[in-house]
């Protein structure tokens, strides 16, 4: 190498330092960083690595900066909408429920209502067929003719009847109601206060309120003396036209 060679190359600088200047990191002996560097290379000058941590440090952001709670201020938004969207929805599926118990238990209740009367209606309709063998029995009873085996056959149909619910009514004495008596005799009589059933032709019958057949009674009003005079009057009449 000649003279102006050296002076056109300049001098060669050889950084020995154990710890990198920019860094702050222990070089490796066997790294690069032994490499010759010219005095006026592309090297990293003094400062500048500094301004280019503070420089990353900027660009990367700080926890909590305004970037960071709007994000966190969204989240927690979307949170309260969809804990809102499920309140409503279980509180509209807990109506739907107790309107579906509600209306299961207004089913069972017809149900069992429409079963009762079905079984009441066809009862009714066996036990008035039996009525009339009823009355032979109560008949027979009434002139001393039911004794022996008719007697037996005749009490173990009657309580069978009775284990059913049916009822007999009507009495000698009990005022007379048209919801439940028919009269078939009428008469004046100052025994009583108010229509009375002074005889009963036919028992009633019933199930429970309902009427199978009413009584048939003979009813006696109060007020036979006035009927009395009521009958005397137009005989006296014609004796007051002849004087």
């Amino acid at each position: 190498m000649s003279f102006a060679d050296d002076i056109n190359s300049g001098p060669v600088i050889r950084d020995r330092r154990r710890i990198d200047p920019v860094t702050g990191q222990v070089r490796d002996p066997g790294s690069s960083a032994e490499a010759p560097s010219s005095a006026g290379g592309a090297g990293p000058q003094p400062g500048q690595g500094d301004r280019g941590k503070h420089a990353s440090a900027g660009s990367g952001g700080q926890p909590g900066s305004p970037a960071d709670a709007g994000g966190s201020g969204g989240a927690d938004q979307d949170i309260s909408d969809e804990v809102a969207t499920l309140t409503k929805q279980l509180t509209e599926r807990t109506f739907d429920l107790q309107r579906l118990q509600a209306e299961y238990a207004n089913y069972r209740k017809r149900v069992d209502r429409d079963r009762q009367a079905v079984r009441e209606q066809a009862l009714a309709s066996v036990l008035t067929e039996l009525l009339p063998a009823l009355d032979d029995i109560g008949r027979a009873r009434e002139h001393g003719e039911l004794s022996g085996g008719f007697k037996s056959v005749a009490d173990s149909l009657e309580a069978t009847v009775s284990k059913l619910g049916l009822q007999t009514y009507a009495e000698k004495g009990d005022p007379f109601d048209p919801t439940v008596h028919e009269a078939l005799m009428h008469s004046f009589s100052t025994d009583v206060s108010e229509p009375t059933c002074v005889q009963i032709l036919q028992p009633g019958y019933k199930i429970g309120d309902r009427i199978l057949r009413p009584a048939r009674v003979a009813v006696a009003e109060p007020g036979g003396e006035s009927a009395d005079e009521t009958e005397e009057s137009p005989q006296q009449a014609p004796a007051d036209g002849g004087s």
